[in-house]
């Protein structure tokens, strides 16, 4: 008699997870609605945000969130259904509502410490990007520059990546950021690129968003930073669904590099990488890099921290020094 398939059992985190979302779910929403009638009164919103996030706070999850992202700062342990579900509620109570009215609530809670009201800000910069876009980008620029744990980054890439396909010509707000002495601010290009095929599966997914993508990723590999190392790889493997040609002579050229340098953090994004490469090719590059490893105190290999270094040197005009763009 043949054994009945094997039933995959959830973990006593995963249910304790879920009944917690299902216990608060409700009061979500209604935090949700009633900030509806604070959308006027910036300093109302933000204050009644923080009191509906502190009752929906999980001391567990809190706990987890500061041991997966160490130094994260102020947060409150808002599980991320019970925020999703706020911000849908008061998306449905303010449809139709102006751009221009939502937009000083965004910027109050961009500049609140409490990360989930940072992750708030982004969410509705999304919906007013559109509508009001330089006013929206200035306030992004603000978040990137603040942003100091990957969490932070990670979303506010979602809302950079869909302000980009709006309106392409947004790819120089990461082609500066390549040249950034802020780790979070280069690791934002790598999530940028890596969420930009799933913000819109049409548009986020040309060769043209691979293209510049690996033009990018391209300018920041030997990046030495462990956080912007995993970004990278993300985008990698993301790009791979777009254009596995592209990506996979971009590992090709790159782990070839590291091979012959021993930059072990060029390999370690490339080896990231394979996963998502044909078996053939990947088998190939995991051989080349064998031996290839990174360590703590890799010196910077990218071609934008050179750049960033020439513009650097001495005698130069000081203003030159803050990005090779501007």
């Amino acid at each position: 008699m043949t054994a009945p398939p094997a039933i995959r059992k959830t973990s006593a985190t995963t249910l304790a997870s879920n009944a917690f979302v299902d216990a608060h779910i409700e009061a979500a929403r209604d935090v949700g609605r009633r900030l509806a009638d604070e959308i006027d009164d910036p300093s109302r919103f933000v204050a009644a945000i923080r009191a509906g996030c502190e009752a929906l706070a999980d001391p567990v999850y809190l706990a987890g969130q500061q041991l997966v992202a160490p130094g994260i700062g102020p947060s409150l342990g808002v599980r991320l259904p019970l925020l999703e579900a706020v911000h849908r509620s008061l998306a449905r109570e303010i449809r139709g509502v102006r751009a221009a009215r939502v937009l000083p609530v965004a910027e109050a809670l961009a500049h609140d410490p409490v990360r989930e009201l940072r992750w708030f800000a982004c969410w509705l910069l999304g919906r007013i990007l559109p509508d009001e876009p330089e006013q929206a980008w200035q306030v992004l620029r603000e978040l990137a520059a603040e942003a100091d744990d990957w969490i932070s980054v990670d979303t506010l890439a979602t809302t950079f990546g869909l302000g980009i396909l709006r309106e392409p010509y947004r790819w120089a707000e990461l082609e500066q950021l390549v040249y950034s002495p802020s780790r979070w601010e280069r690791r934002l290009v790598g999530s940028t690129i890596a969420t930009i095929p799933f913000v819109d599966r049409t548009a986020g997914r040309t060769r043209d968003v691979a293209g510049r993508g690996l033009a990018l990723v391209g300018l920041l590999i030997g990046d030495p930073e462990p956080d912007v190392q995993k970004a990278l790889s993300w985008a990698l493997r993301n790009l791979a669904a777009v254009d596995p040609a592209a990506v996979t002579a971009f590992c090709r050229r790159e782990a070839g590099r590291a091979a012959s340098t021993s930059d072990g953090a060029r390999a370690w994004v490339v080896r990231d990488t394979l996963a998502k490469l044909a078996p053939a090719d990947a088998a190939e590059l995991r051989g080349l890099l064998a031996g290839v490893r990174r360590t703590p105190r890799s010196s910077n290999t990218s071609a934008a921290a050179a750049t960033a270094a020439a513009f650097r040197a001495p005698g130069l005009d000081a203003t030159a020094s803050r990005s090779p763009l501007t």
